[in-house]
């Protein structure tokens, strides 16, 4: 199959650039198997044109045994009514935000820890090392599982309609989106800023309406939700990297024979590996074309803004709600956090 190349012409030209819906390659003979896939993101992230990409040579390399639909873009329901349908098996694979699997899986959140990681050589690391290894069994306790490696959602930057965030010091009375996320709520209430946890799907109207200020989201998001209409600055703080585990409901999973799972593995990973690529490139391309839309982009000091919650009870209260050993696999790539 002839590789598709990824460009942000793609990426911004609409819905119509991804065909969510394959065609068996065995004509007029159902698949032996047929599952659903499940995301939040536009049609165009980067997230579904690799998965879409990988689903197609699932299909053809099972001969059309299996074939797994892409329902993009909330369209089976927000991300926590995802969740809850990838537990009890109505939804068999689901891609979420490590962020938003705190909800279930405490642990999960462990790579979400505010200024942790420096740059993506430690971020994977990290995630293709120990800290991955860590938090993967602790989801494989529950009536899920993780189906391949960690995709990327990219470093969280802060975007705002009023006040330009420069210093942790402008956060403070800052009416602030935040997924619902036990981490991400407590950095910004740390920082002494209004976080507002409210589902993406929902995100946009709040913004348009004022019910929050701004909102924090790696370039991709912002790009592809159109958030540049509604939202006039970024500061790029890079405050959490958040990543997306591919999951899977293990009784659906364990239906599949090996041979199947195999191949769902393997065609998901090569295209994490190609999502991984798009998300570090649109981070520096991002930065130009949303400015061409009249964001207006701010440099901080991240050294700054990692001080400051270090003076505050954030790490010392995540650390005790984690333990020492889980701490440990963050702090192996992190460096100490105080």
């Amino acid at each position: 199959m002839r590789h598709t190349r990824f460009s942000r012409r793609s990426l911004l030209a609409g819905a119509a650039a991804v065909p969510v819906f394959g065609i068996l390659t065995r004509r007029g003979q159902a698949a032996e198997f047929s599952y659903k896939l499940a995301t939040g993101q536009d049609p165009t992230h980067p997230v579904n044109v690799r998965a879409q990409e990988a689903l197609d040579r699932i299909r053809e390399a099972t001969g059309g045994r299996l074939e797994i639909k892409l329902f993009p873009a909330n369209q089976l329901g927000s991300d926590t009514d995802l969740l809850a349908q990838v537990r009890n098996g109505s939804v068999e694979f689901f891609n979420l935000a490590t962020s938003i699997l705190a909800t279930f899986v405490p642990a999960a959140s462990l790579p979400n820890t505010g200024f942790a990681f420096k740059d993506y050589d430690a971020v994977w690391a990290a995630m293709d090392g120990g800290l991955g290894d860590y938090v993967r069994a602790e989801i494989a306790k529950t009536p899920i599982l993780t189906v391949s490696k960690v995709w990327d959602n990219g470093f969280r930057q802060i975007t705002s309609s009023t006040r330009e965030i420069r210093t942790p010091e402008d956060l403070k009375g800052f009416k602030i989106r935040v997924p619902p996320a036990p981490m991400l709520t407590s950095l910004f209430k740390a920082l002494d800023a209004g976080a507002a946890p409210i589902n993406f799907n929902e995100l946009y109207s709040a913004l348009q309406t004022k019910v929050v200020e701004g909102q924090e989201n790696p370039l991709a998001i912002t790009a592809t939700a159109r958030l540049y209409e509604v939202q006039k600055s970024c500061s790029l703080t890079g405050h959490v990297w958040d990543g997306y585990w591919i999951l899977g409901n293990k009784k659906a999973w364990q239906r599949l024979p090996e041979d199947l799972r195999r191949t769902v593995s393997s065609e998901l990973d090569r295209s994490g590996t190609d999502q991984r690529a798009d998300v570090a490139k649109l981070s520096l391309s991002l930065r130009e074309s949303l400015a061409a839309k009249g964001i207006s982009f701010v440099d901080v000091d991240r050294a700054r803004f990692r001080e400051a919650l270090g003076r505050t009870s954030f790490y010392r209260d995540w650390k005790a709600k984690y333990g020492d050993a889980a701490w440990s696999h963050l702090e192996d790539v992190s460096g100490k956090l105080t």
